[in-house]
């Protein structure tokens, strides 16, 4: 299995209702979209990298910015996401890993481990992913799938909830595997969903970006425990704590 066999589908669509038209909010001085998308393109082991935006007028908008910026671009139903995710997907590719596009700070990395987590259980591996076992911030959801199993639940899926959502269905009818991490982080925040959390991700996009074009989810980390007022925390946990975990987990996973 190559890179040319792993499609990367980036679902993203204008009419949010928290935070209308996120996915176009500038980072950095570009789109949100097309600052994902260039996380996206590092990953190494997938060559396709696809945007699977609704038909619906709304979203020209994100249309047109795919195409100005040269990002394959594939439109279909807005309600229907495993309809077109599974249109997305090039016909050649027999693994697919999904991502949303409010995740502006994907990590390349992570997603090239569940890409080789899933190559390494095959035939037997169908759906790998982190966001069923939290441990991840939120914002870094992957998603790794077959193709088959994508199809098949696009054939068997007939709730509108598994439509929405995309992989319940196959969460329900495949082994699932699980990437963890050793410190739990899934209370901290890194996806854009409201203007709190745009505020916190654009000014981590301002202090990094110049520094390296290429952070890292380490990168955030250490500004993390810098910047403790970039920190968004879901639930009640205090922010020192959140920094605790963090700095744990820096000293438990060496650079490289």
């Amino acid at each position: 299995m190559t890179a040319n066999d792993v499609a990367i589908v980036v679902q993203a669509r204008m009419s949010s209702t928290r935070l209308p038209g996120k996915v176009l909010a500038p980072l950095g001085g570009e789109p949100a979209i097309v600052r994902m998308m260039e996380r996206v393109r590092r990953v190494t082991r997938a060559a396709h990298h696809v945007v699977a935006t609704s038909d619906q007028p709304s979203d020209d908008p994100l249309a047109a910015v795919c195409a100005r910026h040269g990002l394959s671009c594939v439109r279909g139903p807005l309600d229907d996401v495993l309809g077109r995710v599974v249109k997305a997907v090039p016909s050649a590719c027999s693994v697919v890993v999904r991502l949303t596009g409010d995740c502006p700070l994907v990590d390349p990395a992570l997603v090239d481990r569940h890409i080789d987590r899933f190559i390494a259980g095959q035939p037997a591996t169908e759906y790998v992913t982190n966001a069923m076992v939290r441990t991840y911030p939120d914002g870094l959801d992957v998603e790794v799938m077959s193709r088959r199993s994508l199809v098949e639940a696009d054939r068997a899926a007939s709730d509108a909830f598994d439509r929405e959502h995309v992989t319940p269905w196959i969460q329900r009818h495949v082994r699932v595997v699980a990437v963890t991490q050793p410190v739990d982080l899934s209370a901290l925040r890194w996806v854009l969903d409201t203007p709190a959390d745009y505020e916190a991700i654009a000014a981590i996009y301002a202090e990094l970006l110049p520094v390296d074009s290429a952070f890292d989810s380490r990168a955030v980390y250490r500004l993390l425990t810098r910047r403790p007022d970039l920190i968004r925390v879901a639930g009640d946990l205090p922010v020192d704590d959140m920094v605790t975990r963090i700095r744990a987990l820096l000293a438990a996973e060496p650079a490289g």
